[in-house]
Formats: C-alpha cells, sequence, structure tokens
C-alpha cells in the first residue's frame, strides 16, 4: 500500500479544524524487509482509527499503541519495533528509544517516530469585568482559545476573543471547556456561578473575596446545586502572589491553570483573609 500524501495532509487539516487531538507517526528509518518505507506517515486519532501507512498489521499495533500513549500524556516517542527474538539482545536502541517486539515473518526492523498533536487549551471566561478584560489579552496570548460570556452591552470591548456569547448564551459545545473563570464581579455573581457549574469542567474559579464566594455558594447550594461540586470551585481564584491589580490578578488565575494543566497537583495553598479578592488582592465591592 502506497502512502498518500494528499490524504494524510487533508486528514490532519480537517482534524485541526474540528480541535481533535492526533498523533502523527513518521517511519524514520527501516532495516532488512519492510513494508514501510522512511517517509511515509500516519495520523491516528484518540479512538486508534488511523489513516496514512506505516507498514503492515505488526508494525501498526506498535505505532497505534506508542501514540495513545502520546495522546496520553502529551510527549513525543521514539519507537524501534523489531523481532520479539532478537529484543534482549538489542543493545544499539539510543537512551529514550522505547522496544516493541514484532512476529512479521520478514524480520524487518522499523523506526517510527510518534508526536502528538493536541488541540489549543480553551478557558471560558463569564463576565465582563476589569479582571475578565487582563485574563482575555493574558491567556490569548498564550496561545488559549478564549471564550467570554456576559451581557451583550458589555462585550464590545472583547473583539480580541475567540468567541463571546451575549446574555451568557453558552452553546453546548463550551460544556467541555476545560478551564472556566466566573470573574463577573458583582454584576449577576450567582447567575455566572451557576452558568460555570453547568460546564462540569475540570477546573472552575471564581474571582472574589472568600466571604464573598463562601455566601454565594451558600446560596447556590440553597438552590439546590450540588455542594461537592461547589467546594471544588477555586476560590480565591489563582495562586496567592500578592496580586492587586487586574493585571496581577489575571496573571495569579493563569499561574494556578498553567500548574493545574502541566502538573495537576491539586489544591495550591491559599489565602486565609476573608478580605482578598483573588490571590492577595484586595476587596473593591
Amino acid at each position: 500500500m502506497a502512502f498518500d500524501h494528499d490524504e494524510f495532509v487533508d486528514c490532519m487539516t480537517r482534524y485541526k479544524g474540528e480541535n481533535q487531538p492526533f498523533a502523527v507517526a513518521t517511519v524514520v528509518r527501516t532495516e532488512d524487509s519492510t513494508a514501510g518505507k522512511p517517509g511515509d506517515k500516519m495520523v491516528i486519532r484518540a479512538d486508534s482509527t488511523a489513516t496514512g501507512w506505516v507498514g503492515g498489521g505488526c508494525t501498526l499495533g506498535a505505532v497505534r499503541k506508542a501514540a495513545m500513549a502520546a495522546l496520553a500524556d502529551g510527549q513525543p516517542r521514539l519507537i524501534r519495533i523489531r523481532p520479539k527474538d532478537e529484543l534482549e539482545n538489542d543493545d544499539t536502541a539510543p537512551s529514550g528509544m522505547e522496544l516493541h517486539g514484532s512476529s512479521c515473518p520478514s524480520k524487518g526492523v522499523t523506526e517510527v517516530f510518534v508526536e502528538p498533536v493536541l488541540p489549543k487549551p480553551r478557558i471560558l471566561i463569564i463576565g465582563t469585568s476589569p479582571v475578565a478584560m487582563a485574563l482575555s489579552g493574558l491567556a490569548k496570548s498564550m496561545g488559549y482559545v478564549v471564550s467570554i460570556a456576559g451581557l451583550a452591552e458589555d462585550l464590545e470591548d472583547f473583539a480580541g476573543a475567540d468567541h463571546r456569547f451575549a446574555n451568557y448564551a453558552i452553546p453546548e459545545e463550551e460544556i467541555a471547556n476545560r478551564y472556566v473563570v466566573v470573574a463577573s464581579q458583582g454584576k449577576r455573581d450567582r447567575d455566572c456561578l451557576k452558568a460555570a457549574l453547568a460546564t462540569n469542567a475540570d477546573y472552575i474559579a471564581f474571582v472574589g473575596s472568600r466571604r464573598k464566594a463562601d455566601k454565594i455558594k451558600e446560596d447556590v447550594i440553597a438552590e439546590g446545586w450540588d455542594a461537592d461540586a461547589l467546594a471544588a470551585v477555586h476560590s480565591p481564584a489563582g495562586l496567592h502572589i500578592g496580586a492587586i491589580t487586574p493585571d496581577e490578578i489575571a496573571l495569579s488565575i493563569m499561574a494556578e491553570i498553567v500548574r493545574e494543566r502541566r502538573m495537576g497537583l491539586g489544591e495550591p495553598t491559599r489565602v486565609a483573609d476573608d478580605k482578598t479578592v483573588a490571590s492577595g488582592a484586595k476587596s473593591t465591592h
């Protein structure tokens, strides 16, 4: 089977347009008789469906396995696929190369580089406060897809956002958003927090003092919302860096999101003072 370059490129373009994660596998070296040749490529989706060509079934199984691992941890891999009975005696593999056994009767060796291509991280900001404005610009500069939800008349200042949702009408596709920040700061705070909870996001933060956040949480729980979900809301939002200005608060929030995304270490140290808005900022309302 020949490698079809146009089909491969079209497939990658489509997946990127759909914001779907995928891995690209490229044959970089072969020995002896192999079906795949250097330069052959394949794109593998998260559901393990594949388009392209890297070789026969023996090679494909190892490539799919490496692709799933790469998509899971975001790290590329260089793999060598060779006959199982030769694996123990293979002392030529460079550091970091993964070895995979093959039962292919041709006895060939194939080396493949597998690289994950992950969608841009997405952040949904609910509210149009000065902190929301600062956070929108900072997240955009860091490569995030930025969506803003607020009253229609307040969205004009957010022309740089990728998506703007008037009157808090958050579409279904935003339900899968992983990072959600409520930055309403006095304008429909309860409704904004409930809209954030409805996304079921991995990370939800509320910009406001601890005392204010606790009172709003109590009110929302009284309306029937899940107490455990509200307990998981990051409030005050952001890491404690002594932030005061909207730009500094936005920085503290993005620092917390980066920590969550890259390290997943859970709840960081937070500010105990009830007068803090976020990360040490004094309340202005």
